[in-house]
Protein backbone atom coordinates (compact mmCIF):
# COMPACT_ATOMS: atom_id res chain seq x y z
CA UNK A 1 0.00 0.00 0.00
CA UNK A 2 0.76 3.57 -0.29
CA UNK A 3 1.57 6.19 1.85
CA UNK A 4 1.63 6.37 5.30
CA UNK A 5 0.60 8.29 8.71
CA UNK A 6 3.85 10.33 8.48
CA UNK A 7 3.12 11.34 5.13
CA UNK A 8 -0.65 12.22 5.59
CA UNK A 9 -1.89 15.56 6.75
CA UNK A 10 -4.75 15.95 9.19
CA UNK A 11 -5.83 18.67 7.15
CA UNK A 12 -5.47 16.78 3.82
CA UNK A 13 -8.49 14.37 4.44
CA UNK A 14 -10.87 12.23 7.09
CA UNK A 15 -10.68 8.58 8.22
CA UNK A 16 -13.93 6.81 6.88
CA UNK A 17 -14.61 4.10 9.00
CA UNK A 18 -14.66 1.23 6.80
CA UNK A 19 -17.80 -0.55 8.70
CA UNK A 20 -19.35 2.48 7.82
CA UNK A 21 -19.29 1.98 4.01
CA UNK A 22 -21.98 -0.11 2.13
CA UNK A 23 -20.32 -3.43 1.48
CA UNK A 24 -20.72 -2.95 -2.24
CA UNK A 25 -18.87 0.34 -1.91
CA UNK A 26 -16.00 -0.92 0.04
CA UNK A 27 -15.76 -3.96 -2.31
CA UNK A 28 -14.89 -1.65 -5.06
CA UNK A 29 -13.29 0.35 -3.32
CA UNK A 30 -10.63 -2.66 -2.28
CA UNK A 31 -10.75 -3.97 -5.83
CA UNK A 32 -9.74 -0.39 -7.19
CA UNK A 33 -6.60 -0.08 -4.94
CA UNK A 34 -5.97 -3.68 -5.39
CA UNK A 35 -5.96 -3.50 -9.03
CA UNK A 36 -3.72 -0.08 -9.40
CA UNK A 37 -1.15 0.23 -11.88
CA UNK A 38 2.45 -2.37 -11.00
CA UNK A 39 -0.05 -4.26 -8.84
CA UNK A 40 1.79 -7.71 -9.11
CA UNK A 41 -0.18 -10.21 -7.33
CA UNK A 42 -1.75 -11.88 -9.91
CA UNK A 43 1.52 -13.05 -11.07
CA UNK A 44 1.88 -14.61 -8.25
CA UNK A 45 -0.81 -16.73 -8.11
CA UNK A 46 -3.38 -14.59 -5.72
CA UNK A 47 -6.49 -14.46 -7.22
CA UNK A 48 -8.47 -10.91 -7.12
CA UNK A 49 -10.63 -12.23 -4.19
CA UNK A 50 -7.56 -13.20 -2.25
CA UNK A 51 -5.71 -10.03 -2.19
CA UNK A 52 -9.68 -8.24 -1.89
CA UNK A 53 -9.89 -10.67 1.29
CA UNK A 54 -6.39 -9.71 2.75
CA UNK A 55 -6.58 -6.13 2.19
CA UNK A 56 -10.32 -6.27 3.89
CA UNK A 57 -8.31 -8.37 6.78
CA UNK A 58 -5.95 -5.13 7.03
CA UNK A 59 -8.95 -2.99 7.38
CA UNK A 60 -10.90 -5.42 10.02
CA UNK A 61 -7.62 -5.71 12.56
CA UNK A 62 -6.45 -1.84 12.09
CA UNK A 63 -3.08 -2.23 10.50
CA UNK A 64 -5.32 0.07 6.94
CA UNK A 65 -7.72 2.55 7.14
CA UNK A 66 -9.87 4.45 4.33
CA UNK A 67 -9.23 7.87 4.16
CA UNK A 68 -11.16 10.40 2.09
CA UNK A 69 -8.86 13.07 0.64
CA UNK A 70 -10.74 16.46 0.70
CA UNK A 71 -8.75 17.76 -1.81
CA UNK A 72 -8.75 15.57 -4.57
CA UNK A 73 -12.19 14.04 -3.80
CA UNK A 74 -11.23 10.75 -3.81
CA UNK A 75 -11.01 7.69 -1.23
CA UNK A 76 -8.03 5.67 -0.68
CA UNK A 77 -6.71 2.83 1.68
CA UNK A 78 -3.51 3.30 3.76
CA UNK A 79 -1.39 1.58 6.19
CA UNK A 80 -1.42 2.52 9.80
CA UNK A 81 2.75 2.06 10.90
CA UNK A 82 2.90 -1.04 13.23
CA UNK A 83 3.79 1.50 16.06
CA UNK A 84 0.49 3.36 15.81
CA UNK A 85 -1.94 0.12 15.48
CA UNK A 86 -5.10 0.87 16.78
CA UNK A 87 -6.62 -2.74 16.73
CA UNK A 88 -10.81 -2.88 16.17
CA UNK A 89 -10.97 0.54 17.73
CA UNK A 90 -13.27 3.11 15.61
CA UNK A 91 -13.17 6.59 15.82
Amino acid sequence: MRGSREDFREDEGVEVPHRELAPSTLRRLIEEFVSRDGADWHEQGRSLEAKVDQVLRQLETGKARVVFNLAGQSADIVPVPEGTLRGNREK
